[in-house]
């Protein structure tokens, strides 16, 4: 049994709604990413993926080239064929991750540099060592779940 395309189109605008939320891109980009989860056949032209998320060519355009650039969408021509199709990474999400982790590790490092200023107050450097045990914290979960 399939789900029925208005709850697809509806799984697709909450995904775009997530995307907007946590990474603060526009909704077309989250619309692409969730269309490009989902559908049927895996890759699809720039006129399937407008037409399936109800999105302009240009805005589109530009919005694949983003995805392009951060990687978790790629081009495909198919032998024989003069278009162009869009997959999502099999590993998107794994980037993700894998950015997302980076940018901890990169401010924790940063928060260590704050700390090591000649602070003369506790007061002064107990949100960056809050900010430190947060992400130490993510670290310890992550190091278990991974385990």
């Amino acid at each position: 049994m399939s789900p029925e395309p208005e709850q697809v189109r509806a799984w697709v605008e909450r995904v775009a709604t997530f995307v907007s939320d946590e990474w603060g891109l526009a909704p077309i980009p989250g619309r692409v990413l969730g269309w490009l989860m989902v559908c049927d056949p895996p890759e699809q032209t720039a006129g399937e993926i407008a037409q399936a998320i109800g999105a302009s060519r240009a805005s589109l355009t530009t919005n694949l080239h983003l995805l392009m650039s951060i990687k978790l969408i790629h081009r495909i021509r198919k032998a024989g064929e003069r278009n162009v199709y869009y997959r999502i990474e099999d590993d998107a999400w794994s980037k993700v991750i894998r950015q997302q982790l980076a940018a901890f590790t990169a401010f924790d490092e940063l928060a260590a540099e704050g700390l090591r200023l000649d602070w003369a107050d506790e007061t002064q450097t107990r949100r960056i060592r809050s900010a430190r045990t947060s992400i130490a914290a993510l670290a310890e979960v992550l190091t278990l779940r991974l385990d």
